[in-house]
């Protein structure tokens, strides 16, 4: 097939449903994120069921991009749990894309691209591992594309294939439970159903990974799947009902179907809230709740019944904590995370007692808000609090997962609260300080938050190190044994030997471990145990 036609899209439309009705005990069994409710097989299956019954109901489109336009209302209707709602949203991206052209190889990769970003803005909080990762693969791999339909379609059913496999080292409650993600799988069995309309062929991609644990013990009620139409919406109330929905829990998606009306869903504790956000925002209809579960217990051993996660500012110092195999939550400088993106940290985890290190005290409140939520489930959420990165650092230093869960919690408390802190940064306003007056790109050396250096415009490298070596002097005065430095992208070339060769003279007996944390906020992070 050169050109895929209507009657093409019609048969992939039945073969999907086909195919995920044949997988369903299988991608429901391997369903544990983010609520293991064992229903991700079911309500792909649904969804699309629902997609293909409008199709077969209305007249006969004329063209490949008007019957996936009616497919993509029908899955939006039709639409069950974050799962549906996000294939629905496929759906939608492909009929965008491809409503007034021929559908060859080049306009099927487009399309993708297309679904991609499409589905990716219909979610609130998009999450590494999910069937959105698997997604995104397979837009990459088919990007700029020029080849025939089959040649394209073969690369994004290997595509996501290859990105499925992959997403247990994104998503670290996959990785717990032995399994790929339940959704991913789903997009796999869509894309191979495309390429057997297009070329003819069998095309499976077979994937053991089984969960392990997973549908034993007794589940516990602590939260419901609330779904609804939302009609009559004005686009700027939008973003109102996704913060509010953020608030009130997480997999909030609010996905448009193309003619005005959105299907939207969350998982919260508060049906009332959900739905009064929605009478805000236009005319809820066609209201679906059904309750979801805890997650089963784990088979006991392997210290899988607790975790320890982390919330930063800045990637450089997200990825220095991720190399110790700990879940962390990177935001950008000066921003507070959401409600729903930390109980997203909270809940990726299978753990029963949750240790959060937030990296600073706004985001020690962040956690805070997030460990007494109702969407915490029966979790035991503990917040170290942190009032800087290196303290976190200390604190994942003395971490033992073989330690008594209490013990190592106190642990890695006393860790970071004996840790005392000092940063150097480059002012962004005037402020009055015990030392003096700081003007805007002044250099700033702080001890614990209070001023202890101040070096005048313009911050150069000399009054960078300067600074540097007057916060660890005083820093170092009443002792230290070690010395953690992390470096922000404004730190000067071969801080590491400067300060080594300044410890050396005047405290030889100090060790100095150095990282490249990239923040943007300080220019030197410095610690002292």
């Amino acid at each position: 097939m050169r050109e895929l036609d209507a009657a093409a899209v019609g048969r992939w439309a039945s073969a999907c449903a086909h195919s995920l009705d044949a997988l369903r005990p299988e991608i429901n069994g391997i369903n544990v994120y983010p609520v293991a409710d064992s229903d991700t097989g079911s309500n792909l299956h649904h969804t699309v069921s629902g997609a293909w019954h409008a199709l077969h109901g209305a007249p006969a489109p004329a063209t490949a991009g008007a019957a996936l336009a009616v497919l993509a209302k029908g899955a939006v209707a039709a639409a069950k749990g974050n799962s549906g709602v996000i294939l629905s949203q496929v759906l939608r991206g492909l009929a965008e894309a491809l409503a007034d052209r021929p559908v060859d190889g080049p306009a099927l990769a487009e399309a993708f691209r297309h679904a991609d970003e499409v589905a990716t803005g219909a979610v609130a909080r998009p999450v590494a591992g999910t069937m959105l990762s698997v997604l995104h693969a397979v837009a990459s791999a088919v990007s700029g594309a020029t080849g025939e339909l089959a040649e394209v379609a073969r690369t994004a059913a290997e595509a996501a294939a290859a990105a499925l496999e992959q997403t247990p080292q994104q998503l670290p409650v996959l990785a717990r439970a032995g399994v790929v993600d339940a959704g991913g799988r789903g997009v796999v069995a869509v894309l191979d159903a495309l390429l057997d309309v297009i070329t003819g062929g069998g095309h499976t991609h077979d994937h053991p990974l089984t969960a392990h644990g997973h549908g034993h013990g007794e589940p516990a009620l602590y939260a419901w799947e609330v779904m609804f139409l939302l009609e009559g919406a004005d686009e700027a109330a939008l973003p109102v009902l996704r913060k509010a929905l953020s608030g009130l829990g997480d997999s909030v998606t609010v996905a448009a179907d193309g003619a005005g009306a959105h299907a939207v869903h969350v998982h919260c504790a508060d049906i009332g809230a959900a739905i009064e956000a929605a009478l805000d925002a236009g005319r809820p209809r066609r209201i679906r709740v059904e309750p979801l579960v805890t997650p089963a217990p784990l088979q006991p051993g392997g210290g899988l019944d607790r975790t320890v996660v982390a919330v930063v500012h800045g990637d450089g110092l997200a990825e220095v904590i991720r190399a110790e195999n700990v879940a962390v939550l990177s935001v950008p400088a000066g921003a507070v995370p959401s409600v729903e993106e930390m109980l997203g940290l909270i809940t990726e985890t299978t753990g029963k007692h949750v240790t959060v290190l937030p990296g600073g005290p706004e985001l020690t409140a962040a956690a805070d808000t997030a460990a007494g939520h109702a969407m915490a489930g029966d979790r035991d959420v503990v917040v170290i609090p942190c009032a800087s990165p290196v303290q976190v650092l200390a604190a994942l230093a003395v971490h033992d997962p073989a330690r008594r869960t209490n013990d190592d919690v106190v642990a890695m408390a006393e860790a970071a609260a004996a840790t005392r802190r000092g940063e150097v940064l480059v002012a962004t306003g005037e402020a009055l300080s015990v030392v003096g007056r700081a003007h805007a790109g002044d250099v700033v050396g702080l001890v614990d938050g209070e001023v202890v250096r101040i070096e005048p415009a313009p911050a150069t490298e000399a009054n960078l190190l300067e600074a540097a070596i007057t916060v660890l002097a005083r820093l170092l005065g009443p002792g230290g044994e070690l010395v953690t430095v992390v470096t922000g992208v404004g730190a000067p070339a071969g801080i590491e030997e400067v300060l080594t060769g300044w410890l050396r003279g005047e405290h030889p007996e100090v060790e100095l471990v150095c990282y490249s944390g990239r923040q943007t906020d300080a220019v030197l992070l410095i610690g002292v145990e």
